[in-house]
């Protein structure tokens, strides 16, 4: 009995170690195939993180082997992407890309940033209209317009706001144009927006005419929504006003007496002239005696 079960043991483990040895020989040949691979093309990469708006010289990029397809819009030669602007941050030895950098003469800085067909609209902040300080580069905003819809304080309208651009990227707070990886806040007077040509004729008018805020959004919550905006009488819906008293009398002044009417003169009765021989006389009749009197 003990000699069957050793039997049994030997044999399982040498079943083992036979699957394991061909195990390992199949994974070591799959490791081999892959370390002796030869590179088949160069690709460009970065010696050192470039920012966005960097302007590439000769000693930011190199070309290194590279094995298998090259990504699309890679480079091969090192001096491609030179005197180019970075429109999105590039890292240490990773592929430079054309689509990470602004068209050939574009230059660097702010305007290299700027899609073709789009418009950087300054906008004038403070500690409130610049939720402050958190409106960064790469945020996304709302801008809503507060002020009278008739052009006048004192008109029936009144004071009135309106969601007027919606989903708006940031493009610089300031002078910096870097996205801040940690969020800091920084406190500037001037924000630029990226904006088409019509939303940038919107927010210029907007700024001269009435008031802006910008209004931080989640940059993952892209949804426009539709609002009708709010007036001033509604904002005090549902409070309930004091009655007002009743305004005291007042004694009124008194009249002057109606000046009396004159008395109306005596009716004139009808007269007669009766001539006599040489003698001529008037009398006067009676109407109501029906005979001549005096």
């Amino acid at each position: 009995m003990n000699k069957r079960f050793l039997s049994v043991l030997v044999f399982a483990v040498v079943v083992a170690g036979l699957a394991s040895l061909v195990l390992y020989l199949q994974i070591r040949n799959r490791l081999g195939t892959q370390d002796g691979a030869k590179p088949t093309n160069q690709i460009v990469v970065a010696t050192r993180q470039l920012e966005i708006g960097t302007v590439i010289k000769e000693g930011d990029v190199k070309a290194v082997p590279w094995v298998g397809d090259l990504p699309k819009g890679s480079m091969t030669d090192p001096l491609m992407p030179v005197k180019r602007g970075v429109v999105s941050t590039i890292y240490a030895s990773e592929p430079v890309l054309d689509t990470r950098l602004a068209p050939e003469g574009a230059g660097g800085g702010l305007a290299a940033t700027i899609p073709k067909g789009m418009r950087a609209v300054a906008v004038k902040v403070d500690q409130v209209i610049g939720v402050a300080g958190f409106v960064l580069p790469g945020m996304r905003v709302d801008v809503i317009v507060a002020g009278s819809p008739e052009g006048n304080v004192g008109s029936d309208r009144g004071m009135m706001s309106k969601l007027l651009l919606q989903n708006i990227e940031v493009l610089s707070a300031g002078q910096n144009i870097q996205r801040d990886a940690e969020g800091k806040p920084i406190q500037v007077q001037v924000v630029n927006l990226l904006v088409s040509p019509e939303q940038a004729e919107k927010v210029t008018l907007a700024s001269s005419e009435a008031r802006l805020q910008l209004v931080l959004r989640n940059p993952l919550d892209t949804e426009e929504i539709s609002t009708t905006g709010a007036e001033y009488p509604t904002l005090f819906t549902g409070v309930s006003r004091p009655a007002k008293a009743a305004p005291a009398a007042t004694p009124s002044a008194p009249r002057a007496p109606a000046p009396k009417a004159a008395p109306a003169p005596p009716p004139q009765r009808p007269t007669v002239e009766v001539i006599h021989g040489l003698e001529r006389s008037e009398r006067t009749i009676d109407s109501n005696m029906g005979g001549a009197g005096q």
